[in-house]
């Protein structure tokens, strides 16, 4: 590790979700604003070696980075809040540290030696952690922990971070706690107990938090701010107010406002090398709170019961949205219960259709129908990786006459195998890791709706996928009016298809929505929205 680089450590206690990874991607933006150069790294407390073959209502999405490393959706916050890529770096989970400790037992790099679980998974736990800092690039290295302290699977975590503050030394090593102020109605008090409880178990580990910051739905008068700080051995002006925030977007400001980024300096004696007021990221939130239009559109999926299924096409639709001063009211419908008679009536005050990507045949007849009606009905429709296949499907069952066409995925006899699996991955056994993963080139067709939003033909994007366009069918698709504008240069796979004679209808076989950002909103959607608005303006 780099000596001059800093490391600040997030927990979580009392309870999950409280939202570590928007308070480390708020910190980060603050301390970035200031000239620090910062990255953060995600630690996951489960055996997966990745969350690449998690069931996305175990675990939300799973988040592609530019590197093709498949990780958590909180490395999706990281890069939409600084405007910056992460890597396989940037997320480790206990699978891969026990997995990287039980191929060094097998080597004898250990050399005979009892493996256990202190020294040696904790040793290759604080490996990881400085892994970033080792090169000298970053100022800061924010690293949040996963799960919540008195976890038995966060255990290992807690006490490489106890370890590192005697690695780092003063002033290179700070813990911020993040816990629970409860209101309880009955009795009309805010409860400190369930924090004083959390950071005991901290302390129980030998972690001492440095700053606390407390999720509460009400403005911590200044008593019990002084009770949290007596009680948790923590200076009063270190105990930071995390009010519920009518946005995500809005955390930054409101810890800004708590001079969060000030202690956190103060206490690794940084120097601010610039002070801004974030004025681009105030600019966003004025026309997020401000819009001048707004548009109905509809995500179909089968895990819309858990939005973080779809969370970085959520916030693309906001970044989007918020470029064109539209207000996007995003509606997820499933489905699984979409059918011919219910289509319209479900579809029925919708601007837009978004069929969204996923895996399997479940919910796949729903996709198909949806697709089917935004296509006869004009309605501006993207599909997205599977969302594209199906729009393939259904072009060839009911344009082509292909009415046994289907993918191999989901009918691996069927008769005209549309969407076939790629060659690649014809030997693939392995499920983890294994597929087609990260940024891949794409050329494209002057003229096309994806180079009118892209203003370039030769682009970048972000994969995950097995399956592709079988280009045996092409010459017929694009005879008939479904044209492959974007292409694969080293291996012809499609990668965009759209429909002439119609105001939007583009397929990706890549993922557009891991590349937006607050700053930067992905073009695809922005064009998208431009278009939906722009025909239900014609409609009325």
């Amino acid at each position: 590790m780099a000596a001059s680089t800093k490391h600040i450590f997030i927990t979580g206690g009392v309870t999950s979700s409280l939202g570590k990874g928007i308070i480390a991607a708020s910190l980060a933006k603050l301390l970035q604003s200031r000239g620090i150069s910062v990255t953060i790294q995600k630690f996951d407390p489960y055996l997966n070696i990745d969350p690449g073959t998690l069931n996305p209502y175990e675990h939300g999405e799973c988040y592609v980075t530019e590197d093709g490393a498949e990780t958590d959706l909180d490395l999706g916050h990281y890069e939409r809040f600084l405007n910056a890529t992460t890597s396989q770096g940037n997320n480790v989970t206990t699978g891969r540290i026990y997995n990287n400790v039980i191929t060094k037992e097998r080597k004898g790099e250990y050399l005979g030696k009892t493996v256990q679980v202190i020294p040696h998974i904790t040793d290759e736990i604080k490996n990881n952690f400085y892994k970033l800092g080792s090169e000298g690039k970053y100022d800061v290295i924010i690293t949040e922990i996963g799960g919540c302290v008195g976890d038995i699977e966060s255990l290992p975590f807690v006490e490489a971070v106890r370890q590192a503050r005697w690695d780092l030394g003063p002033n290179n090593f700070l813990v911020i706690h993040l816990t629970l102020i409860p209101f309880l109605s009955a009795a009309k008090e805010l409860k400190t107990k369930p924090t004083q409880h959390s950071v005991k178990q901290l302390l129980e580990a030998g972690v001492q938090p440095d700053i606390l910051v407390c999720r509460t739905e009400h403005h911590l008068p200044v008593d019990v701010k002084k009770k949290i700080a007596q009680f948790c051995n923590v200076q009063l002006n270190c105990v930071i107010e995390a009010m519920d925030a009518d946005s995500i977007y809005d955390v930054p400001l409101l810890m800004k406002k708590e001079r969060l980024d000030e202690r956190v300096m103060t206490k690794l004696k940084i120097t601010s090398k610039t002070n801004t007021e974030l004025e681009q990221w105030k600019e966003f939130l004025g026309k997020l709170k401000n819009p001048t239009m707004e548009v109905d559109i509809a995500l179909i999926g089968k895990y819309v019961s858990l939005p973080d299924a779809y969370k970085s096409i959520i916030e693309s639709f906001i970044h989007a949205g918020t470029s064109l001063e539209c207000k996007v009211n995003l509606h997820l419908v499933s489905s699984e219960e979409l059918n011919e008679g219910n289509i319209a009536k479900k579809l029925e005050f919708i601007d837009g259709v978004l069929v969204a990507p996923g895996f399997g045949v479940r919910g796949l007849e729903g996709k198909l129908i949806a697709t089917e009606y935004a296509r006869e009905n004009l309605i501006p429709f993207f599909g997205i990786c599977l969302g594209m296949q199906v729009a393939v499907i259904e072009f060839a069952r009911n344009v082509l006459g292909l009415k046994g066409a289907s993918s191999t995925e989901s009918d691996p006899d069927c008769k005209d195998p549309v969407i076939f699996l790629m060659e690649e991955q014809k030997g693939v056994k392995q499920m983890g890791g294994t597929m087609r993963l990260g940024a891949y080139p794409c050329e494209m067709k002057k003229g096309s709706k994806a180079y009118t939003a892209y203003g370039k033909s030769k682009i970048t994007e972000r994969h995950r996928h097995r399956y592709e366009f079988n280009n045996k069918y092409l010459k017929v698709f694009e005879e008939h009016g479904m044209i492959a504008t974007g292409k694969n240069p080293d291996k012809g796979l499609v990668e965009i298809i759209e429909l002439k004679d119609h105001p939007w209808f583009v397929g990706t076989q890549f993922h557009p929505e891991y590349k937006s950002t607050v700053l930067n909103p992905h073009p695809l959607f922005v064009r998208f929205i431009k278009a939906v608005s722009d025909n239900k303006r014609n409609k009325s």
